[in-house]
């Protein structure tokens, strides 16, 4: 899993939620709605599901306040019945492999929209399934080094005693890899030993990486990861572009 700058897809990450935390709060009650509604229950310890989005939200620093609200408003009747997950799979500059996961109450209007994200900076939408099998769902927690807190081997051993698959040391920041199975488990021993992270969830994690040569394609790339972003349909982008 070596070779690609998680640290700098993070930094990025944490200026977009400061720049746009309403949103990026607004995407994370979406799918608190939805993990409520599919598992059943608004009690964590009774939805598996409920409480990996749980542990994203309080990762990307969402006040305790907005995450009760929001499920007590998902415990409602109707509450988050018309969204519906779907995935995106394509192309960027380059053939670097993209995948978008959306929650969409308007199918139509998503998929048009996520066809034209592709095609304007040069990339395609492909069909289901022509890159995610070139990637691997794991759970990955981060935490941020950046002062120098912890002692990288105290930080791995307390990581693989709480039943990580990997751990990664890259400059500023450690990051953690699980099985989905595990996620929750390892995420609430490591915040139990009181750490705490800066990003924390399921993602597709690439096998391996694209470096892209050209100029214009890095900035194409980049043009199309912020314009996917910020669109409100879509919840995550996972990408095998390894950043300089």
């Amino acid at each position: 899993m070596s070779g690609h700058s998680k640290w700098h897809n993070i930094q990025k990450t944490k200026g977009a939620q400061d720049a746009k935390r309403s949103a990026s709060f607004t995407k994370i009650a979406k799918e608190l709605i939805v993990a409520v509604k599919e598992g059943g229950s608004a009690d964590p310890a009774n939805n598996s599901r409920l409480a990996t989005v749980i542990t994203k939200a309080r990762a990307a620093n969402m006040p305790n306040d907005n995450i009760k609200r929001t499920l007590e408003k998902a415990a409602g009747a109707g509450a988050g019945d018309s969204y519906e997950a779907i995935t995106y799979e394509g192309y960027g500059p380059g053939g670097v492999a993209v995948i978008v996961e959306t929650m969409t109450d308007n199918r139509n209007r998503t998929a048009g929209s996520m066809r034209h994200h592709f095609d304007k900076y040069g990339g395609n939408m492909g069909a289901s399934g022509c890159v995610a099998w070139s990637f691997d769902r794991k759970g990955v927690m981060v935490i941020d080094n950046e002062e120098g807190d912890y002692e990288e081997d105290a930080v791995m051993m307390d990581a693989m005693d709480c039943g990580a698959d990997d751990f990664e040391s890259e400059g500023e920041c450690f990051t953690i890899y699980t099985s989905t199975e595990d996620f929750n488990a390892v995420a609430d021993a490591m915040t139990a030993k009181g750490y705490k992270f800066a990003s924390a969830q399921l993602e597709m994690v690439p096998q391996n990486y694209q470096k892209l040569e050209k100029e214009e394609d890095k900035v194409n790339m980049e043009k199309m990861l912020d314009i996917f972003e910020d669109d409100d349909d879509v919840q995550n982008v996972w990408h095998n572009w390894e950043q300089d």
